[in-house]
């Protein structure tokens, strides 16, 4: 590739990046879109709202980077907590690390490169890029120890960074553990795989269980329910009601007679909704309710102390390791109720399908990463589709599609992912919102590193050079020489999915078409209470990638050192703005990401070493390759001493400091009020007893019922504190203030627990209101 295909995916981008920010700093001001670039601040501060009619509303500022820089990390801590301070720690250490890297090698390996042999030169802009590569760099060249030197100098940095970093986080990780709100999760423990008897309930097993074998720090428990469809229900049901304003008495007019349809089989009219006695239908929908749960093989344990708590949760019940398993129960908030009450002896099954199906998607994305790479090479395209050599022969078709088009593709191919990883993460049966992104996020990640930068390597050029009786030398020989080569790719990626993504980050594409889809197209109210929560396990593994990239590439292709900054020094101010803006933390992990990130660095920093190792081999230099291998120990001791000295913090809770906290509470007599809060803290069907059933007063022959003229009309989601009475609402015509929609939900709600009550010989009430 040429300079010049190289400026012109350069060019494309940076038009891009500079159209989609402008455009932002004007949207942002807009009232009408004040809720998809502020979710968070409206959803916390309720203030934000006035503060959007004081700026200038259609010219472009830059007043909210400055915001960005000046946020502090207290502040930053507060808003998005621990897990956003760790990433954005990982964005400083990128920017410290990298911008090292590119005075080192622009100025010290650059022109060793540019001037490596003794040939005529072209202007830059008509020069290939393998010109500022090692490649260009002749064979047994004394000028490699620069190399070797600079790569010395990287390393040794990088990992006193990393320690400080690492340290850093380990002790906002302790600070986090004493703050001040307490965490009901440090004092409960999540039992599962509890043995089934054949006279007692489970709950009575667990309270005969942790009474017998823990009786000074049981406190007492809660069951976990097999209640997936029922929970949804609950909550359509809560919406429903949530929708009707019990001071007034126009929610339900009490005065009307009962809608009728005509049947589209047979022609008769049915009763779709009927108004029912109010106190009636709402107690036996209650009773019903409970009726229909069941009990499961999990239960949440409340202990008086935290470490008590602990002490049950790390400890091996019975001698049967699969029977009584303990784990200290994740944040009320972080629960992932669906998958609590999954079978513990199931949860092996799941991982093995998941890890087998993880390998198949990664294996399947070959062919579009070798059909992209293919187009990155000119040469080999023309010869493979000889009817596009007109077209190719244009120069500015050329350098769009060899230095911009592969990546954009790629990057569209990358974006279906994310979603199918958090799908495979959910099947493993993570028990918390948290672990279920921790594990999508280094599925991700490594799916990364090996399609995008091993196979687009691979692609390249080594299966177009290698033939079957090829030996493994051949292939660590090939490897070696291409890596250089295909950096110019890898530029042009940093552009595409680097600068632009951060662009269509910054402007919440799809959160821009999802609101005025609702507003402008459908008529709805937005849902206040709906905000996204930071995608974690999306942007965690790309910058990865991309230091990744910036550590293999420094000393061999310093050309891409300079793009790799610009993406992060973008990144730190984007990614900032958006967690202070945007994105709701509803959980925290307390940093769990940081030794994902640790790990990356480290794997980074010895396959940077081994890969240099490979390159000066093949220029045969001896002493350059030989200096690579030291650091490789170096950085390995490296790593084994932070796994001692920080990874067991970020693997259990210091005992230490839970009974240091545990006295504290005791001496200052607000251990009684915690064990109060504990009963309340962990709900299953949250707001089932706030629920005002006897506002529920319709029920339904069928769910095909609402598929009727009513069903074609768009539904919204509001809140109680949005409604205004002046404004109009899409209702039922003969049940005012109902919307379509929560109507829908509480007819399919009663209809499921009136099947159930059927089952179970009791539906004197509803059948003979249906009948």
């Amino acid at each position: 590739m040429k300079i010049s295909a190289l400026m012109t995916s350069a060019g494309i981008n940076i038009g891009i990046c500079v159209l989609l920010w402008s455009l932002y700093s004007v949207l942002r001001k807009q009232p009408a879109f004040v809720r998809v670039y502020f979710g968070r601040r409206i959803a916390e501060e309720n203030r934000l709202l006035r503060e959007a009619f004081i700026l200038e509303r259609f010219v472009p500022s830059t007043g909210w980077i400055v915001k960005a820089l000046q946020c502090t990390e207290e502040e930053l801590l507060a808003a998005a907590g621990l897990d956003a301070v760790a990433f954005n720690r990982m964005l400083v250490f990128s920017i410290r690390i990298f911008s090292l890297a590119a005075i080192l090698c622009l100025f010290g390996i650059l022109p060793v490169h540019y001037f490596g042999r003794k040939m005529h030169r072209l202007e830059i802009s008509s020069e290939q890029l393998h010109m500022f590569t090692v490649g260009n760099v002749e064979v047994q060249s004394r000028w490699l120890w620069v190399h070797s030197i600079v790569l010395y100098i990287i390393s040794g940095v990088a990992c006193f960074l990393l320690y400080v970093e690492y340290r850093h986080i380990a002790r906002l990780r302790l600070i986090h553990l004493k703050r001040a709100t307490v965490n009901p999760g440090q004092f409960t423990v999540l039992v599962r795989g509890i043995p089934k008897t054949t006279n007692e309930s489970c709950s009575t097993d667990v309270d005969d269980f942790f009474t017998k074998y823990h009786p000074s720090s049981y406190l007492f428990h809660q069951v976990v329910y097999k209640a997936g469809k029922v929970q949804k229900i609950i909550t359509g049901a809560k919406k429903a009601c949530g929708m009707s304003d019990p001071s007034t008495d126009t929610t339900l007019d009490q005065s009307c007679e009962a809608i009728t349809y005509p049947c589209s089989l047979c022609g008769a009219s049915s009763d779709s909704f009927r108004l029912l006695p109010t106190a009636e239908v709402a107690k036996n929908i209650d009773n019903e309710f409970w009726n229909c749960l069941q009990e499961c093989a999990a239960a949440f344990v409340f202990f008086k102390t935290r470490y008590g708590a602990l002490v049950a949760s790390e400890a091996l019940q019975t001698s049967n390791p699969t029977n009584w398993v303990t784990d200290l129960a994740p944040e009320p908030d972080d629960v992932y109720w669906s998958n609590i009450w999954l079978p513990y002896k199931q949860l092996w099954i799941r991982r093995i399908a998941t890890v087998l199906g993880s390998l198949v998607f990664l294996v399947s994305f070959l062919l579009p990463v070798a059909f992209i790479q293919g187009l990155s090479r000119l040469d080999q395209l023309q010869k493979k589709l000889p009817f596009l050599d007109g077209l190719l022969k244009k120069p500015y078709m050329s350098q769009i599609i060899t230095g911009y088009l592969p990546s954009v593709i790629l990057l569209l191919f990358l974006y279906t992912v994310s979603p199918i990883m958090i799908r495979f993460s959910t099947m493993e049966g993570p028990t918390s919102h948290s672990e279920r992104k921790k594990s999508a996020c280094s599925k991700v990640l490594y799916f990364y590193i090996w399609n995008v930068f091993f196979v687009s390597l691979a692609s390249g050029a080594v299966i177009s050079q290698l033939s079957p009786s090829s030996s493994t030398k051949d292939i660590a020989v090939r490897l070696a020489h291409v890596i250089p080569e295909q950096t110019t790719f890898f530029i042009t990626y940093v552009l595409t999915s680097g600068w632009a993504s951060l662009s269509s980050e910054l402007m919440q594409l799809f959160g821009l078409i999802y609101n005025f889809i609702i507003k402008y197209v459908l008529r709805m109210k937005e849902d206040i209470a709906f905000v996204p929560t930071f995608p974690y396990h999306t942007e965690i593994p790309k910058v990865m990638l991309f230091g990744l990239l910036g550590f293999s590439c420094s000393v061999l292709a310093p050309l891409i050192l300079p793009f790799l900054l610009v993406y992060f020094f973008l990144g730190y101010v984007v990614y900032r703005n958006q967690l202070l803006n945007v994105y709701r933390m509803r959980y925290d992990s307390g940093g769990l990401y940081w030794p994902i990130v640790h790990n990356t660095v480290i794997f980074s920093l010895v396959l940077t070493q081994v890969i240099c190792f490979g390159v000066f081999g093949l220029k045969e230099s001896p002493v350059a390759a030989g200096f690579t291998i030291p650091p490789i120990f170096f950085i390995l001791s490296f790593n084994q001493y932070c796994r001692t000295r920080f990874l067991p913090l970020f693997k259990t809770f210091p005992s230490q400091d839970l009974i240091d906290l545990d006295r504290e509470d005791e001496r200052s007599g607000r251990m009684e009020h915690i064990h109060h809060r504990l009963r309340s803290a962990y709900r299953q069907f949250p707001g089932n007893e706030d629920i005002k059933l006897e506002k529920i007063v319709t029920v339904g022959n069928d769910e095909d019922q609402d598929e009727g003229p009513s069903s074609g009309e768009p539904n919204g989601e509001e809140t109680c504190e949005e409604q205004e009475p002046s404004r109009r609402d899409l209702s039922h015509p003969t049940l005012k203030g109902l919307p379509v929609s929560r109507l829908r939900d509480s007819v399919r709600s009663i209809a499921f627990l009136w099947t159930a009550e059927k089952r179970s010989g009791d539906s004197a009430l509803i059948s003979a209101s249906i009948n």
